[in-house]
Order: C-alpha cells, then structure tokens, then sequence
C-alpha cells in the first residue's frame, strides 16, 4: 500500500480509501465487517462514510452505514488505526427524513449532525469532517454548467467555518474538507481560513473517473497549489467501466440493475466511451476494473481514490490496481477516447 500527505497536515492516508455507501443496503453488517477487516489487513487505513448512507438514502435504512463502522471500530479496539473521515448531510428536499428536510450547514445542523455521526460512530472525534454538498445552489451531482439563481439565500460559508473552528478546538474534529465542491467554493474556504485563522480544508472528494474528468478544469490546479487533493468518488462510474453493463446488460444485484435511478453515467456519450475504454484494456491485457483505477491511482492531484465493493473478491480486484502499470503508449490511448469523447458523464 502507498500512502500520502492529507492536505497540510502530518496525517499519512492510504492510496485507496474505503468507501461505505452501500453497507445497510446492498451489504448486510457482517460483510460490512469483513471489508473492513480486509482492508486494514491490506494496509488501507483510510475510511469513508458520511450520515447520508447507505445510498439511495431511505428513512428505512438512514445512519445503518455510520452505526455499522462503529459496532466494528468498539468490536476491534482499533480506532486508532483509521483515518476516519464522514459527512453532514445539506439542504435538499430529497432527504426530507434527516433532520426533517430542514438540514442546512449552520451552527445548529453541524453541532447535531456531528453529535449524530460521533454516537453512532462510537469514537469521540472524527479525523476528517466533510460538508456532503454546498449549502448554496451551483453545479454537483452530474450538472456541469451553472445558472444563476439571484434568489438563492445559502447559509454564509463564513458562518459554517466558524462553527467548524469551534468544533475542531472542542477536539471533535481534527480537519475538515469540502466534497461537490466547485472551484469558487474551494478557494473562498481557503481565503477566509488564511484571513480568519480558521481550520484550513484539506481535500475536495468529488467525483473523478474515466467518463467524468471534469475535476482536471479548475480543481485539479487548486488541489496541487493550494494542497488540498482530491479524494476521488465513483472511480468506477457506479462500476459501469467495469463493463458489465455493456449491450444492456444488467447482472443480477448489481447497482444499476436494483436502482435505475442511477443513470449518470448510461448515457450513450458515455456507453459509446466506456466500450472503447474496455476495449482497450483488453487490447492491453489488463482488467478494465484495474485500467480504470489505476487511471485515477496516478493522476498527481490525487490523495485518494475511494473504492467501493459489495463483494470481497471486488474488494480484492480493486486493490490490486495498485500493482498495475500504465505504460506512456496506454496513457495516450487513454487521452485519444477522451478527446474524441471528453467528460460523457459530468
């Protein structure tokens, strides 16, 4: 395993990082403890959650993601082996079962939302607290233009670091990052830190993959000046570049086929793309699951890359990417599809 520098701090976190999103859902608490064993075993130290989970979130199933890590973290008597990083939810009337939809990043919402995550996470400090969305309306989850909307009242990012500065002197918190994050957003975190004192953000997770390199336009630059890397999500796509939902098909329990609300990245620009970046691969020999990690693994502006699986043997696949070589003649491959077919599924 490799491990890198989160943001400015002394905090070393693997490659890849452990993502939860699908524990109470798609896995039940067993398995969620078993990839969790695993990993660690592997040398990942670097977990992700965030109150939202499991995904799609349900009143149903809210926090079982959260509650899952913390009956493991209590069971192991090992917190002090992870970096645990999870989110707080923001506005959006899709999620009218946290905090009764009137969840937004303020003084209240962060101090109960933390509270929430810190019980059932059952620790007493998260290492990397992270806002879910902006408060504000602007372009994430799959929209890359933005309109303008003059009537739109967000709650003051200045008001959200201040609370955040509280909770990180209290030792709930010991640093924060942003995730859905624009480049405007970004780089008002980090000017009211540097002129306020305030916590300073240490990564951006937003989505990156072969099919959304959108991340490279503004971010990627900031991520590298300013220190704050990407901790990329969807490596994968939802797992559509591993190509098994080419020519329609749908393999029995996988996401796309249980929840069809998921069709971010099946649009034809991007099955046309994801074809060709299959192809490839296996011109090359290579696992298409393992080209399209390794493609992320790489990319200098990464701190990590989050990878997901419902299974052990995807878990297991997954970490392997990082035993596979691009070779220059695959990379400008690579470059040749993006050109032809750039950013399918932003």
């Amino acid at each position: 395993m490799h491990y890198r520098q989160l943001g400015v701090t002394d905090v070393q976190v693997s490659q890849l990082c452990l993502g939860t999103m699908t524990w109470g859902e798609q896995n039940s608490e067993q398995e969620a403890h078993a990839q969790l064993d695993y990993a660690l075993d592997q040398g990942i130290n670097f977990i992700d959650t965030a109150e939202l989970y499991p995904v799609p979130p349900r009143g149903e199933t809210y926090t079982l993601t959260e509650q899952y890590i913390g009956n493991w973290l209590s069971r192991r008597g090992n917190r002090d082996q992870i970096v645990l990083a999870t989110k707080i939810a923001s506005r959006g009337d899709w999620i009218s079962h946290i905090r009764e939809g009137r969840t937004r990043l303020n003084g209240k919402f962060l101090q109960e939302a933390l509270e929430g995550s810190l019980r059932r996470l059952k620790t007493d400090y998260v290492d990397l607290y992270q806002l879910h969305w902006p408060d504000r309306k602007t372009n994430y989850f799959g929209h890359l233009g933005y309109s303008h909307d003059p009537d739109d009242i967000p709650v003051a990012i200045e008001e959200t670091l201040a609370e955040l500065d509280k909770l990180v002197r209290a030792g709930k918190i010991r640093h924060i990052g942003l995730s859905n994050e624009t480049p405007w957003g970004v780089m008002r975190f980090l000017a009211l830190s540097e002129s306020r004192g305030w916590p300073r953000i240490v990564s951006v997770q937003n989505p990156f993959n072969l099919l959304n390199r959108s991340y490279e336009v503004g971010l990627a630059e900031i991520s590298e000046r300013e220190r704050c890397g990407l901790l990329a999500y969807s490596p994968l796509g939802f797992g559509v570049l591993s190509g098994k939902y080419l020519h329609g098909a749908r393999p029995a329990g996988a996401r796309i086929t249980l929840f069809q609300r998921f069709d971010r990245y099946n649009n034809p620009q991007a099955v046309a793309a994801t074809e060709a970046y299959v192809n490839l691969a296996r011109e090359y020999g290579l696992d298409p699951v393992q080209m399209a990690l390794a493609y992320v693994n790489t990319r200098s502006f990464l701190t990590s890359n989050i990878i997901g699986a419902t299974s052990l043997q995807q878990l297991e696949a997954n970490i392997r990417s990082l035993e596979v070589s691009l070779s220059v003649e695959l990379l400008a491959a690579i470059e040749a599809i993006h050109v032809r077919i750039p950013n399918p599924s932003p």
